[in-house]
């Protein structure tokens, strides 16, 4: 009896242990659309889908915005690896926490860093991704 109370227990924590990773997989970083980075596009367009600039300066009449963002994931490739985790957290009760969960912390989506200068109209006149040595 003593032996299947610790085995019960035993399977408790790793049911309150597993699921890390499954969680992170779903709320990793979504992914933006970054097509409206097109010449030509509204300036509000792109405030829509990146969201506020870290920096925005106006100079000769063009306004240029510096954005830092994580591009992430699409909804598919979330949902896939949630699930691929769930299974592996099902077929090895709880062990694959050990490898998931540090996967997810690595793979949490790609930093970006983009200048985008803006015409008189404030539309998208040219666009440079930044790349910083870190």
């Amino acid at each position: 009896m003593k032996n299947f109370t610790g085995f019960i227990v035993f399977i408790l924590c790793l049911g309150f242990l597993s699921g890390c990773s499954v969680l992170m997989a779903a709320k990793q970083p979504p992914k933006k659309d970054l097509r409206v980075l097109k010449v030509g596009t509204p300036r509000d367009m792109v405030l829509a889908e990146i969201g506020p600039p870290q920096w925005s300066e106006v100079k000769d009449g063009k306004r240029t915005d510096i954005f830092k963002f994580v591009q992430g994931y699409n909804t598919a490739v979330k949902a896939s690896r949630a699930l691929f985790h769930g299974v592996a957290d099902v077929f090895t009760l709880g062990l694959w926490e050990v490898v998931g969960t540090p996967t997810e912390i690595v793979f949490h989506g790609k930093n970006s860093q983009i200048e985008v200068i803006y015409d008189e109209n404030d539309n998208v006149e040219s666009v440079k991704s930044l790349v910083s040595k870190e």
